[in-house]
Parts: structure tokens; C-alpha cells; sequence
């Protein structure tokens, strides 16, 4: 009697071969697969093969089949997968394969494989298998066959427990965000002592993007000296000259007052520098509004882009600080066309205590949200920083919220964990972090020196699409 084993129902916790003297002409053994995108992705990333009719969405819909659909050698995997583990499984050798592709197969279709003895020669151990491949409606997509070396001496092992595997697409959201700017006039930018060749050519590539105009302001000498060591040219590009780092900030702000730009872009100077300018009392940048940062984070694993506020401005901000931080970040992702965001008020628990300061704040914000004092946004706090990005974690501890667990906005209790959370969200796992500063006349880029062009290309289109959208002098 012919044995057949199914890899999908008898996969259990071991590995075990079936030699050569253990086969018979007629055993089988299949697997069940469904199609992914994410299978896709990762056989392109593999074997390299970014062929637009597997990877292209727009391409695939022009292409015959009207569809992306899976790499030819998908299914072969699938053939060699089921040799290798399950018949004749560990000790094979493969020797040969022929497949003829019949039809293709997309994404969503479950594919069945099924191997099947055919002939064995025991002079030399080889066995040719049929190889035959399915779809759901039972059309045929790969048929063939396979010779291998079957193995001699019996194993049985633990199964190998395979890592899981995320894909990112690194900037893919980055992109996205720049691509909405296309329509937009670009906006005029003060550039502060773009003295260090990434601050300048950072500077320049968000100029060739059509998201800023640049005006750049710092000792023309050097910014000269710097064009040339970076290999760019400054033909058509303002300079405005001034001896040193803290009077390019002060000229910037001016050039800001005077009308002239619609935002403060920095460049190779402290942070410090370039918001002590911004906030004098007499620089004629202040509002109503109190002025604060965000972070726009693109976080591998999580599903939407995430942004932390405030983390580079406020130290220790109040209650009446946390609402213009909050309203600011609701009036920033309005211009990116989130009309709704959720906003996540963080704190150590997820209880009103009045141990923790930072939760009655939470809860004072939430109800000046009920009361129309804080608009355009859904708040709830106070919420730890895992149940307001895990649906999984809220769940578990029984909270029911429209925030928990898909926060748009983390709205940090001070300074100090709106940085640490920011960083160890770049630096642990591995997110891109754009900046922007708002409650000012005009925004402020405040791009880090160690950030690449994307990150500061990132930053400019906030800046653009937040002035299109509101308007100079919004705040």
C-alpha cells in the first residue's frame, strides 16, 4: 500500500527521513501553501529578482496576466521543500529537476504540491519523483519531475525553528509623504549656516524635490568652500553673508519676520543656537501658541507612520504647555491628511494617580478635548507607551479604547522620555526620524547632524505640506 505523508497536518517537532530501503514507487507527500505579498518580497530579496511583474503593482496591471503574481521558482522552493524534508526528506541529494510552468500564480492563491515516487534504481540509490502543482480550483500551475540521490543511513532530528521575518521597506513612507508634495509650490527656506557638506547638499536635493527654495545664511566663504568639497553647485542659490553660526540664526529669524522665507531650515550649528534665536522675545516669531517639536517616526513593524511630541523643546512643560503641544501636533498631521488622528497622552500606568502627575494632566487634557478646547483630534490617556501602540497589550489589560493600541501621536510627559522614547525607536529599531518645530510664525526644521538626506528631505515636505495647508503665520 502506497504511504503519503501530509507536511501541513505531520510537520510535529521532528525531522525524519525516509531511506532509500523505506521508499516504494507510488509514495507521495505534499505540502499547502498560500500565496503572500510578504512571500514575494522575500524571494525577491533572496534571489534578487525585482522583476516589475512580481514587485511592481502598476506594472503588473499593464502586464499579460493584469496582476502581480509569484516568481516561477516560488513553486519550485516548494517542490525542493518537500523533498528535503518530508520524501525523501534529510540526506537527499538533488541531482536534476524539469518543471514546465502552466499557469501563474497570484496572491491569495493556495498552491498544493505533491511529490510522488516514480521510478528507483537500487544500484545507485536514485529515485526520479513526479512533481505536480495546483491551484484552488485544481488548474494545474507546475508539473515535472525530480531526480535525487535518496539517502542510505536514517535521521531524525529536532525541526529547525525558522526566525520570524518582518519586511520594511526603508523610507517607503518617506517617499510617500514627499510624493504628496508634487502639487505644492515649494516653499521659501532660511538655511542656517550650512557649513558641513550634509546640511548643505541636504539643503540642495530638498531644492531638486521641489520642496524648498533655499536661502542660504552663514559665512559665504565658507559655504562656498563647502559647496566645492561637496561637489555641488551653489549657481542660482542665495547667499545671505554673515561672520558666525549665532548671527546666521539671528539673520535666519529676521529674514522669517520680514517675510521674506516661510520657514527656518538648520543647518551645522546646536540646536540650542538656532531656538534661542527663534524664541526671543524680540525676534517678532512668537504666537499665541506655545512652540513645540515633533517627531514624525517611520517605525519598522508598526503599522502607520508615528509621531513624538515633545522631545527637543519643552523640558518640563504644564498643563496649559501640553495643550498647545498637543494642538500642534493634531494641526500638523491634519496637513498631511490625517483628519482624525489619535492622539496617546503617555504616562508609567494607565490609572488617574495623583503620584504620577503626569496622568491627572492626561486626564484634564481628555476632558478640554470633550469641551472643544483642544480640536480636530480623538485623545485618551493616561495610556503606557505599550498599550497605546499594541492592540494586544491594551486588550490585556481590558482597555477599551479608539486609541489604545493605534496611536497616531505619543504625547510624552516631559522632555527627557519623549527623547529616550524617540531614540530607542532609532537606534533599537531601527526607525527613520524626521523633525519639525511648530508655534512659531513659521516651522523650523531641526534636522540632527547625523541624519541622512532622506530623514532631511522627510522634514522639508513636513514643513512644505504644513504651510500649504495653513498658511503662513497659521500658529
Amino acid at each position: 500500500m502506497n504511504e503519503s505523508t501530509n507536511v501541513t497536518e505531520a510537520s510535529g517537532l521532528y525531522i525524519e527521513n525516509r531511506t532509500f530501503e523505506e521508499l516504494a514507487v507510488g509514495d507521495t507527500a505534499e505540502l499547502t501553501r498560500t500565496l503572500r505579498p510578504q512571500d514575494i518580497e522575500l524571494f525577491a530579496v533572496m534571489s534578487g529578482d525585482v522583476n516589475p511583474a512580481h514587485v511592481d503593482e502598476e506594472y503588473a496591471r499593464s502586464d499579460r496576466f493584469h496582476k502581480v503574481i509569484a516568481h516561477g521558482m516560488w513553486g519550485g522552493a516548494l517542490i525542493s521543500a518537500v523533498l528535503g524534508t518530508e520524501l525523501p526528506g534529510p540526506g537527499t541529494i538533488y541531482l536534476n529537476q524539469s518543471l514546465s510552468f502552466r499557469r501563474p500564480v497570484g496572491i491569495g492563491d493556495t498552491v498544493t504540491v505533491r511529490v510522488t515516487v516514480r521510478e528507483m534504481n537500487a544500484e545507485n540509490h536514485r529515485v526520479i519523483l513526479d512533481c505536480r502543482c495546483w491551484n484552488q480550483d485544481g488548474e494545474s500551475v507546475i508539473s515535472g519531475e525530480a531526480e535525487v540521490l535518496a539517502p542510505t543511513q536514517k535521521v531524525r532530528r529536532p525541526r529547525a525553528v525558522l526566525p520570524e521575518v518582518h519586511l520594511h521597506e526603508r523610507g517607503a513612507r518617506y517617499r510617500r509623504l514627499i510624493e504628496a508634495t508634487h502639487d505644492l509650490a515649494p516653499i521659501a527656506t532660511a538655511v542656517i549656516h550650512p557649513c558641513e557638506p550634509v546640511a548643505l547638499t541636504g539643503a540642495l536635493e530638498a531644492a531638486r524635490e521641489g520642496l524648498v527654495v533655499p536661502v542660504l545664511v552663514g559665512p559665504e566663504a565658507r559655504i562656498r568652500a563647502t559647496a566645492e568639497s561637496a561637489g555641488v553647485s551653489l549657481d542660482d542659490t542665495e547667499i545671505v553673508d554673515v561672520p558666525h553660526s549665532h548671527a546666521a540664526a539671528e539673520r535666519a529669524v529676521a529674514l522669517a519676520r520680514e517675510g521674506r522665507v516661510e520657514a527656518l531650515m538648520k543647518g551645522s550649528l546646536h540646536t540650542d543656537e538656532v531656538m534661542e534665536a527663534v524664541v526671543d522675545r524680540t525676534a517678532g516669531l512668537r504666537t499665541e501658541r506655545r512652540m513645540s517639536h515633533v517627531y514624525a517616526l517611520d517605525v519598522p513593524h508598526y503599522p502607520r507612520a508615528v509621531f513624538i511630541t515633545d522631545g527637543a523643546v519643552n523640558i518640563y512643560p504644564s498643563l496649559a504647555d501640553k495643550h498647545d503641544i498637543v494642538q500642534n501636533a493634531i494641526d500638523l498631521l491634519h496637513a498631511l491628511a490625517i483628519d482624525t488622528p489619535r492622539v496617546a497622552l503617555l504616562s508609567a500606568v494607565e490609572t488617574v494617580d495623583a503620584k504620577f502627575p503626569s496622568t491627572v494632566e492626561a486626564a484634564a487634557l481628555c476632558k478640554m478635548a470633550q469641551r472643544g478646547q483642544i480640536t480636530g483630534g480623538v485623545l485618551d490617556g493616561p495610556l503606557a507607551f505599550d498599550n497605546a501602540i499594541s492592540a494586544e497589550a491594551a486588550r490585556t489589560k481590558g482597555i477599551d479604547s479608539p486609541v489604545a493600541g493605534k496611536a497616531d501621536i505619543l504625547v510624552a510627559p516631559d522632555l527627557e522620555a519623549g527623547n529616550m522614547m524617540a531614540k530607542q525607536l532609532i537606534h533599537l529599531a531601527g526607525a527613520d526620524a524626521a523633525g519639525i518645530v511648530l508655534g512659531a510664525r513659521v516651522p523650523v526644521m531641526l534636522t540632527s547632524r547625523s541624519d541622512d538626506t532622506l530623514s532631511r528631505l522627510a522634514s522639508a515636505a513636513l514643513a512644505q505640506l504644513y504651510v500649504r495647508h495653513w498658511g503662513r503665520d497659521a500658529s
